[in-house]
């Protein structure tokens, strides 16, 4: 073999390991004398009403309730639900657990939850729960594209992705179905409820860079300091861009 083959060999193989192994920028070590990050994302001015979705396909089953466009979700106190906060350069700190209930159903022709925090390198569940054909199909830029077909007879499949990003995902099945997926490389990862609320726990004392990102809001970051035993508060604000 020439040296100019073998060379394309030995990069396809690189290309594959990268491809195929989660990031190893962290160290997962025993936790103690931690503190905590507690704080609010609230939406700045009126909000705009969600949009009711057209069901154009299957809707015996994805018609039998209203559905809303969860791009914006804002509660009556401004509170701004699905904002993801992530400390950006942390090195070491806690093991990641993963719960022992981990997937994704595509139930009434949305998927749930609508964002979904994934470990980098661990499997997940797709679920089926409405008896027809769905498809799950990424839209990534660091990951390999998955398009998985998932008819009616297969409940459930296994998806795993390597490499942390955040990522849409679609069902070409239903046009209006979307979801995001955020591939985690350490556990202090957080998504805000319905209020807005968010919390990031056993944090070893230091300063971070907490980053906010919100599918149609943007991203903001906070510097914070964290102590031992206390809880250190970051609030955010955003507006329609």
């Amino acid at each position: 073999m020439k040296r100019s083959g073998i060379l394309h060999v030995i990069l396809s193989i690189l290309l594959f390991l990268l491809l195929s192994s989660p990031l190893m920028a962290y160290d997962a070590i025993e936790t103690a004398s931690t503190g905590t990050i507690v704080g609010t994302v609230k939406f700045q001015g009126k909000a705009p009403e969600r949009k009711e979705i057209a069901v154009t396909r299957n809707k015996k089953v994805c018609g039998k309730e209203a559905k809303f466009t969860e791009s914006l979700v804002v509660s009556a106190t401004g509170g701004v639900k699905n904002a993801v906060l992530y400390l950006t350069d942390i090195k070491r700190g806690k093991k990641f657990k993963v719960p022992s209930v981990f997937n994704i159903d595509q139930r009434g022709c949305q998927f749930h939850p609508h964002v979904l925090i994934v470990p980098a390198g661990k499997s997940f569940t797709l679920i089926n729960s409405d008896g027809i054909l769905h498809n799950f199909r990424t839209n990534s830029t660091k990951n390999p594209i998955l398009n998985k077909a998932q008819p009616k007879f297969k409940k459930k499949l296994k998806v795993k992705i390597n490499i942390p990003e955040i990522i849409r995902a679609n069902c070409d099945v239903h046009e209006w179905m979307n979801m995001w997926l955020v591939v985690a490389e350490h556990p202090y990862y957080a998504i805000t409820d319905e209020g807005g609320s968010f919390k990031i726990t056993d944090v070893p004392p230091g300063t971070y860079t907490v980053r906010l990102w919100h599918e149609t809001l943007g991203q903001q970051t906070r510097k914070v300091t964290v102590k031992a035993g206390e809880q250190t508060k970051a609030a955010f604000e955003l507006k329609k861009k």
